[in-house]
């Protein structure tokens, strides 16, 4: 059976997701010993040598999005998540954002599981781990699952799954509607989570990574202190506008302030 990761990546007006995505592919390979997949509408030759596929498809707009670091809203090319079990060239898939970073092997844990399909059912905000962060969503707080990582096998499951997420994606004013999602604008996570609902007959009864994802606000300054080990630093303000340091010691996180990971992308 093969594994590998596949990571989406398609530049917007602020970022570099194609650059973005290589940085975390050399982590990947050197933390998960796997294969990476990219899919862009980049037509860059050197992609050849940054990963070991490279998928060449028009990017599916999501519409605008507002980036908190930036101050700007931005267009957002991300909607083709939903293709992932057709574009994928491995038997066993890691579908994962080009902001997730890879710092250790935690990911081995969802790579051996025996599950056909597994996300993040939880995430928490390093800087502020004990209050709730985003665990629903919509008028009824419909539990959410985050697309952000993702694993799956071919299989019956998974490909129900991904074939539920297309069909929310086309008719996504009407789940809105269905679910109450103030939200114009389309989102993975919350097409999974309706996706996931749909799949296990709305028992919710889904297999889910057995830990939940770290991430880094966009208001948290980003640093890398030391490679080797992988050593982190969190800069941020309390609650009571102090501030406050953090350190991450061979921790995956998600980055979701872009500009300081492509500070740190860009040092390397």
């Amino acid at each position: 059976m093969t594994t590998g990761a596949l990571i989406f990546a398609f530049n917007n007006e602020k970022t570099d997701y194609v650059r973005m995505a290589a940085w975390s592919a050399e982590r990947i390979r050197h933390f998960l010993r796997i294969p990476v997949a990219v899919v862009t509408d980049s037509t860059d030759p050197g992609l050849h040598k940054k990963f070991e596929t490279v998928i060449c498809v028009e990017p599916q707009n999501g519409g605008q999005r507002y980036f908190e670091d930036y101050d700007h809203t931005v267009s957002w090319h991300n909607a083709g998540r939903t293709d992932a079990y057709s574009l994928s060239p491995y038997d066993q898939t890691l579908v994962l954002d080009s902001d997730y970073v890879v710092c250790g092997t935690q990911l081995n844990t969802v790579l051996n599981a025996p599950q056909d399909f597994m996300a993040f059912r939880n995430a928490y905000n390093l800087a502020d781990p004990d209050t709730e962060f985003m665990s629903t969503f919509g008028r009824n707080r419909f539990p959410m699952w985050w697309a952000t990582v993702m694993m799956f096998r071919k299989s019956n499951t998974a490909q129900y799954i991904f074939e539920s997420m297309t069909m929310i994606k086309q008719n996504w004013q009407h789940y809105r509607a269905l679910y109450g999602i103030t939200e114009k604008t389309y989102r993975n996570d919350y097409a999974l989570s309706i996706a996931l609902g749909i799949v296990s007959g709305h028992t919710m009864a889904v297999d889910s990574i057995p830990y939940a994802m770290a991430s880094v606000m966009p208001d948290t300054e980003l640093l890398r202190i030391n490679r080797d080990p992988e050593i982190w630093e969190l800069r941020y303000r309390s609650a009571e506008n102090k501030p406050q340091r953090l350190g991450l010691y061979a921790t995956d996180f998600h980055a979701m302030g872009k500009s300081y990971l492509e500070a740190v992308i860009e040092a390397d």
